[in-house]
């Protein structure tokens, strides 16, 4: 795995230790295993960043962060994939699962959609069960494939450079 690519994007663990505002996480946070860029640790990252991405609910990164010390993910990568989900990709995305969940479980027929809070407030009784059930199902089916898309792309690129290496390496 491109491990120099990544770490170059990553913030620094050490800064991100220090943090003030991730100290009630306390000696868990100093775990290496959240900190490592192995093949277990990123695509058990991808799972739970993902899923969590995906729940409706506010202050995602916090159970993420739970999630990923309990399941020893990388950290990093699992609080930064929980901002797919960001104040422009909220609207499209949770409307994306609610409707997954009418599909599923019909609900919330007849709701028309305005973007505005009255609307919210107003139309929550109706549409929670189906957008809840439906970010579930978007959450897992995202969380799983990633996961196993993430185990695939390792192995993968281990065997690419292995035969890289053993190429080079060929007398002519």
């Amino acid at each position: 795995m491109p491990r120099k690519l990544i770490k170059k994007y990553m913030p620094d663990e050490k800064k991100l230790k220090d943090n003030k505002y991730l100290g009630w996480l306390g000696s868990y946070i100093h775990d290496p295993n959240l900190w490592h860029l192995t093949r277990k640790s990123v695509s058990r990252a991808f799972l739970i960043g993902l899923f969590c991405a995906f729940i409706p609910i506010p202050l995602q990164m916090l159970l993420v962060a739970v999630l990923a010390i309990v399941i020893h993910s990388n950290l990093p990568i699992s609080i930064g994939l929980v901002w797919l989900t960001n104040p422009i990709t909220m609207p499209p995305i949770f409307y994306f699962t609610y409707l997954v969940g009418d599909f599923f479980i019909g609900k919330g027929e007849g709701v028309e959609f305005e973007m505005s809070m009255e609307w919210l407030s107003s139309s929550i009784t109706l549409i929670w069960w189906p957008l809840l059930f439906g970010s579930i199902v978007c959450g897992l089916v995202f969380g799983i494939a990633g996961y196993f898309l993430i185990q695939w792309f390792w192995a993968w690129h281990v065997n690419r450079s292995w035969k890289k290496r053993g190429q080079k390496n060929k007398p002519s």
